[in-house]
């Protein structure tokens, strides 16, 4: 039933990107009066340790897969059915995290394949990704989507140092002309790209007037949209 549909959010990774998800859930559940949006619980757990680091340097990752399997424990306990998460990268600590809440699995909501689907249902044969670096180099992306015959580009490693510029903007909510620049330079390379970090739909957003890439995908607008299809369905 609608009212036993709970959406649950892990997010301040960072702030910006939950707040802007929370926005696109206002939109793409569109109601004459609030009780006709399903619930939704947003615990902004901004205390994390870095992902990026985590992938990187294998910094702290046991206290990282400690507090996303907590918060995923109260969010689940406090009534959500099925959960995001508000950052690409932690998706790779995903498996970890499951051998401790094993529950939370058939819940949470995997942005990435997601994703991946939906370029597979569009005829997608070949993308461009944008993203940290963890993100890049884990190969999450690139893998989900060879499994589905789709070639994956991604920017050179000399390149994320201005990929970290662009997500960096966001999380202090800090723009300059450099920064504008730069990400058009990044987003325009080709005529499909995947925005593989929860802070650069924020970015796409703002410069949107400028972007000349034809088809940008937002994996965590493309969660919710399965989420407003369960919802309309329940």
């Amino acid at each position: 039933m609608k009212k036993d549909f709970v959406i649950g959010v892990l997010g301040g990774m960072g702030t910006y990107a939950t707040i802007h998800l929370f926005k696109q859930y206002a939109e793409l559940f569109p109601a004459e009066k609030e009780w006709d949006r399903p619930r939704i619980l947003i615990d902004n757990r901004c205390t994390m340790p870095s992902r990026v680091r985590a992938f990187l340097y294998n910094e702290n990752v046991e206290g990282l897969v400690s507090q996303m399997g907590d918060s995923l424990r109260h969010l689940m306990d406090a009534g959500a059915t099925r959960i995001v998460l508000a950052c690409n990268t932690s998706h790779l600590f995903l498996p970890r995290v499951y051998e401790t809440v094993p529950e939370a699995e058939e819940k949470v909501v995997h942005i990435i394949r997601s994703c991946a689907d939906a370029l597979e249902r569009d005829g997608i044969r070949s993308t461009y990704l944008l993203g940290t670096e963890g993100t890049i180099d884990s190969h999450i992306y690139q893998d989900y989507l060879a499994e589905k015959g789709i070639e994956c580009l991604a920017p050179s490693q000399d390149e994320y140092s201005s990929l970290r510029e662009c997500i960096e903007a966001v999380k202090q909510d800090k723009y300059t002309d450099e920064v504008k620049k730069t990400f058009l330079g990044l987003v325009n390379r080709y005529d499909t790209c995947i925005l593989g970090c929860t802070e650069l739909p924020i970015i796409y957003e703002k410069y949107a007037a400028d972007v000349t890439c034809k088809k940008i995908y937002d994996p965590l607008k493309i969660a919710l949209e399965i989420l407003k299809e369960e919802y309309d369905r329940a």
